[in-house]
């Protein structure tokens, strides 16, 4: 964020903070507005996907022989998965979605995408709480100290996500087909991480085909594989050390220095490309 003697945007956004969770109520309402069920579908939807992976792949495909408590590594790697599937997606359409306050009153633009945000935040949470109850059913948790991993993972999602989806939100004004480009990069990015497998198959493929290293390191370059590797740590506690690579809080904290450059990139960008966003829609 830009910190000028007047306070920046991030005061600004401080400033406008009700109408920041007025935008965020308005978006959840508005998601399943008339529907039955309502806020339920923030729970079924993410237990159906999670059966449908489950029995497919992990009975069917016997994806599940390799990992022990599976429905627990697969329900953890998909919750931080779906909220920065949720942050990016709907980060990239919010300036589009409000393009009529845009165009008719001042207001920080940044607003937009952080409220999409705050409302793949609150998806999250019920999410995390159907994971922490079906963790303890299953009696899945790790030692307490290794749940502290959950934060670090958290923090990488949200600094990319956020970063992203403000980069994308700000471009898409101008080249629509982003929105549709960065749901096939998002889907791409879930089969990348390791969520329906676990990181030492990749590690044993790269081994067996004796393919070059750097392959390996390029996979733990993605910062969404290494937030779920923290997430399982958090959640799976019937992982090994064998099931996680060398370094990996070294790893995350790099990938946390590169997001936050990231993001303030982002914002720059955002910045200079606003001036025309009324223009444009």
């Amino acid at each position: 964020m830009s910190f000028p003697g007047r306070g920046g945007k991030l005061r600004e956004l401080v400033s406008r903070r009700d109408l920041l969770f007025l935008l965020i109520r308005r978006d959840l309402q508005a998601r399943y507005r008339d529907s039955f069920l309502g806020f339920l579908w923030t729970v079924i939807r993410p237990l159906i996907q999670f059966l449908m992976y489950f029995i497919v792949l992990g009975q069917f495909l016997r994806a599940a022989e390799g990992i022990p408590n599976f429905a627990i590594y697969l329900f953890a790697g998909l919750t931080l998965y779906q909220f920065f599937n949720d942050t990016v997606s709907g980060a990239t359409g919010s300036i589009l979605m409000n393009s009529g306050l845009v165009k008719k009153i001042y207001l920080p633009r940044e607003i937009f995408p952080f409220a999409s945000v705050g409302g793949a935040g609150f998806m999250f949470l019920v999410q995390l709480s159907v994971l922490v109850i079906a963790a303890l059913v299953f009696q899945a948790l790790p030692a307490p100290v290794e749940m502290l991993w959950f934060f670090p993972s958290l923090a990488l999602a949200l600094v990319y996500g956020t970063a992203v989806g403000l980069l994308l939100s700000a471009v898409n004004v101008y080249l629509r087909d982003i929105q549709y480009l960065t749901e096939v990069v998002l889907m791409l990015a879930m089969w990348a991480s390791p969520i329906v497998y676990s990181w030492r198959m990749v590690s044993d493929v790269i081994a067996r085909f004796s393919l070059p290293s750097w392959i390996l390191e390029l996979y733990l370059a993605n910062p969404l594989t290494l937030a779920i590797l923290g997430f399982h740590k958090a959640f799976w506690g019937a992982g090994s050390p064998q099931d996680y690579p060398p370094g990996l809080e070294l790893r995350m904290l790099v990938a946390g220095i590169v997001g936050l450059v990231l993001l303030f990139v982002s914002h720059r960008v955002f910045t200079r490309l606003q001036g025309n966003f009324a223009q444009e829609l």
